[in-house]
């Protein structure tokens, strides 16, 4: 697309122990990756956006993204937007699916697009290569987007993979050893817990020292604070950080849609979904979940 070019993958040799965040845009990628980080290097001060290398995100030039994929010694981490049988699964590498109710990412991904500064679509759309139509502003309100999200599985002008068969794609993967799935609701309800069921996937061995601060730099209002600071987020959005990490929160359309709008959505989700993934992606509830 305009954004992604799955082909930028290829000729990355991923390593024994390599973490890889998986999600739909707006689903809380930032929030794990902040996660692994923490986990993997100890509890460090700051957030910072390059932490995770994203190899199909066209903007940035493919010559420099090898060049620091290839120099990083240790547990590399990697982010991706891409549906699973885009990108495949390696034995050895550790994979974190995210999920979120679609209503939720529609309001979190509505704010970013209509976020970003005139000069970061007109990159987008620059770059030589692009498939599919250009990135735009969203072209009404966010109850617009919704409606045509539910029609189309994707945003009106920002195209990732078709929502529906993303989510679907690494459900059906989740029993492999190496995958792991986490849902935005189980953050928001415990976030300590869910830190130490990640650890447990990673095998790493949480110091009971620094167990504060990892619980400090994963908060929310810790990463939104600090990301005023970032350089990406101030060329791409309009408001920085605070459009980046707009608000966190879910439920927000409720305020907005009616209750046919609203059930309309479990309805196009049990058409694109097995039911127990559509429970899951709309509650977070997981039986069996390690």
């Amino acid at each position: 697309t305009a954004v992604l070019d799955s082909t930028r993958w290829s000729a990355i040799r991923l390593r024994e122990g390599d973490v890889v965040v998986a999600t739909w845009g707006k689903s809380g990628t930032t929030w794990v990756l902040q996660i692994v980080v923490q986990l993997l290097r100890g509890a460090p001060d700051g957030f910072d956006m390059r932490a995770a290398v994203w190899p199909e995100f066209r903007i940035r030039p493919y010559e420099e993204m090898m060049g620091e994929t290839e120099a990083q010694r240790g547990r590399r981490i990697f982010k991706t937007h891409l549906p699973v049988e885009a990108l495949g699964i390696e034995p050895g590498v550790k994979y974190i699916h995210v999920g979120r109710d679609a209503r939720d990412v529609v309001w979190s991904a509505y704010n970013h697009q209509a976020g970003f500064t005139p000069s970061v679509i007109e990159a987008f759309n620059e770059l030589p290569g692009r498939l599919g139509p250009p990135v735009t502003y969203p072209p009404g309100d966010v109850r617009d987007s919704y409606l045509y999200f539910l029609e189309q599985g994707m945003m009106p002008g920002f195209a990732l993979a078709h929502y529906w068969r993303h989510v679907q794609g690494w459900w059906d993967v989740r029993g492999l050893p190496n995958v792991l799935l986490v849902h935005f609701n189980s953050l928001k309800a415990g976030m300590g817990g869910e830190i130490r069921r990640i650890a447990r996937f990673l095998g790493v061995e949480i110091e009971e020292s620094g167990w504060p601060a990892i619980l400090e730099h994963c908060g929310f209002d810790y990463m939104r604070r600090l990301s005023g600071n970032s350089e990406p987020l101030k060329g791409a959005f309009k408001e920085g950080g605070s459009t980046f990490f707009h608000k966190g929160t879910n439920g927000r359309w409720r305020e907005v849609l009616s209750a046919q709008e609203i059930a309309r959505c479990e309805t196009v989700a049990a058409q694109n979904l097995t039911p127990e993934c559509a429970h899951w992606l709309a509650t977070g509830e997981l039986v069996g979940a390690r």
